[in-house]
């Protein structure tokens, strides 16, 4: 069974949500990071303590949202262990999972529709990481 960690800022709230509820939907058990609202806040904050517990292993994956996705993905990046993957269509999260195993999600939420963010979850947690070739490749990301 997978447990997935969300979280992002003020203006990935409302996808969050809505994610929350596919998850659900899915029987996925997940950790809502924050925010608790679309109130103004520092992704930093949020992104964090949620790529952290990715680092520990206490999740198998992440999903993060912003309005670029940019932030959040270069913030969790900064924690050794944690892939994060900017994603805005599904070939792309499939193959961030594929070639990279990446284990975060990084949505723009400004950029893609909810039903385009609905996909790109869905594929991202059903795709197996390929192995073979790629192994060397992703275990030479943390020098």
């Amino acid at each position: 069974m997978l447990f997935v960690a969300i979280g992002g800022d003020h203006a990935g709230f409302a996808y969050k949500q809505e994610l929350r509820r596919l998850l659900k939907e899915q029987s996925i058990p997940c950790k809502d990071f924050g925010p608790f609202s679309e109130d103004s806040v520092d992704y930093p904050d949020f992104t964090h303590p949620l790529a952290k517990a990715i680092q520990k292993g206490t999740f198998d994956f992440g999903i993060l949202l912003c309005g670029s996705g940019n932030g959040v993905a270069i913030t969790a990046n900064k924690h050794p262990g944690v892939r994060a993957a900017l994603c805005w269509n599904a070939e792309l999260a499939a193959l961030a999972r594929r070639h990279n195993n990446a284990n975060v999600l990084c949505l723009p939420t400004r950029f893609i529709s909810l039903d385009e963010a609905r996909e790109c979850v869905s594929v991202f947690l059903r795709t197996p990481f390929e192995g073979g070739r790629h192994v060397q490749r992703v275990e030479k990301i943390g020098v």
